[in-house]
């Protein structure tokens, strides 16, 4: 009987044992969750009408320039402005010496009252001739030489008025004045100096900086590329007139008045490829000098239904061409190649690839891999853009929100595409 309790007991142990180990057995613990599908921040796509302009590097010009140099040879005897100065056409810069030129005016003027003197001589001689030989009383001989004294005459007159005329105008020529009105730079003489008729060194510079000229350059590509849009309809003019130029400063900074297109140069540099545009800019300040670097903004035109999304949720594949990531109706995320065309301000013309509607991954894309599922956050569109390609322009896309720490995902869990269990 002993032996036999014994066995019971052992038995019992067994079944016990059994039991903890079934217990403790890794089939029985629950299965874990699957980890949520990433987060990512998404935007409709939405087409709009954008104002195309182009920054083109440029310099300023003055409208008018001249350069003060002397007609007659002479000593410097005053200096009649003040360097920097504004000056108006007409205005008295120099007084050369006058005496010698004064000298030989007062002799022309003497030559001419001979001349004349005699010309009334040989007028009265001729007159009596005429009278002389109608009566036979001279030959007509006598009569010819009358008259043809009386002809080199008046041609001495002719030519004695014509001396006076040069030695008038010699004598002011000795007055040196402005030929435009306009800003006077520094002056190269000061008096005693002797200047001489027509020499190579100016005596000043006046220049005309109200209005003002910005010339740039435009690669002739370029033009030909907004003339087929526009044939195309792709583009249509901002308006009917000139159009409207903006200007920047070497650091940005705007200009306070606005210009208007003059002409595009009818010809190509050949060592460039580049066309040349003039722009005409009011100011009445004086800010803008000659030979300051300055950035254009030119109106090109308005396209209409344009898509224009933010730069960063442009990439490149290995190949380099620009691919973006599109979210469907399903939630999985979709590879797209697109056409950029241009930058406007910090986003992305598009020609190709996306339409109205699709929603576009902006924020998150190291989260968003081709066929996984994701969650996608839509976020706020961007206002519309009133002028597009200007440098420095604001963010055309609102920030994404950052996902809950909560929904926070390792790049493996990206990668396997697993949707959040319920």
């Amino acid at each position: 009987m002993p032996r036999l309790n014994a066995l019971f007991a052992s038995a019992s142990l067994a079944v016990a044992a059994a039991t903890a180990l079934v217990a403790c057995s890794p089939s029985a613990a629950p299965t874990p969750a699957a980890p949520p599908a990433p987060q990512v921040s998404v935007m409709t796509v939405t087409p709009r009408h954008v104002a195309l302009t182009t920054v083109l590097p440029g310099r300023t010009s003055p409208t008018l320039i001249a350069e003060v140099r002397p007609q007659v040879t002479g000593l410097v005897q005053a200096r009649n402005f003040k360097e920097g100065a504004e000056v108006k056409a007409g205005a008295a810069l120099y007084q050369l010496d006058p005496a010698s030129y004064q000298a030989s005016y007062d002799s022309a003027r003497a030559q001419l009252a001979r001349a004349e003197a005699t010309r009334a001589s040989a007028r009265l001689k001729a007159a009596r001739m005429k009278e002389l030989v109608a009566i036979k009383f001279v030959s007509q001989q006598d009569y010819d030489e009358a008259a043809a004294t009386l002809q080199q005459t008046e041609a001495d007159v002719v030519a004695a008025t014509a001396a006076v005329e040069t030695a008038r105008i010699n004598l002011g020529y000795t007055k040196i004045t402005a030929p435009i009105s306009g800003r006077i730079g520094k002056s190269t003489v000061t008096p005693g100096a002797l200047v001489t008729a027509n020499q190579a060194t100016a005596l000043a510079t006046i220049q005309q900086l109200n209005p003002i000229y910005v010339d740039v350059t435009q690669s002739s590509t370029d033009v030909l590329r907004l003339k087929r849009a526009m044939a195309k309809g792709e583009l249509r003019k901002a308006q009917s007139n000139a159009a409207r130029v903006a200007l920047l400063y070497e650091d940005g900074t705007p200009y306070a008045q606005e210009g208007s297109l003059q002409f595009s140069d009818v010809t190509v540099d050949p060592t460039t490829g580049a066309i040349t545009l003039r722009a005409l800019f009011p100011n009445p300040g004086g800010e803008l000098l000659p030979g300051m670097y300055v950035r254009a903004v030119i109106e090109e035109g308005v396209r209409d239904n344009a898509i224009v999304v933010p730069q960063q949720a442009v990439t490149r594949d290995n190949k380099g061409d620009a691919v973006v990531m599109v979210v469907g109706s399903d939630g999985k995320v979709e590879l797209r190649k697109v056409q950029t065309v241009r930058t406007i301000g910090s986003d992305w013309l598009i020609d190709g690839g996306l339409q109205a509607g699709d929603r576009l991954v902006v924020e998150g894309l190291q989260r968003a891999r081709p066929g996984a599922i994701v969650q996608a956050v839509e976020v706020t569109a961007p206002p519309a853009t009133a002028t597009a390609g200007a440098p420095g322009a604001a963010p055309s896309t609102q920030p994404a929100p950052a996902p809950p720490a909560a929904n926070k995902t390792s790049e493996s869990d990206a990668k396997s595409g697993k949707a959040p269990q319920s």
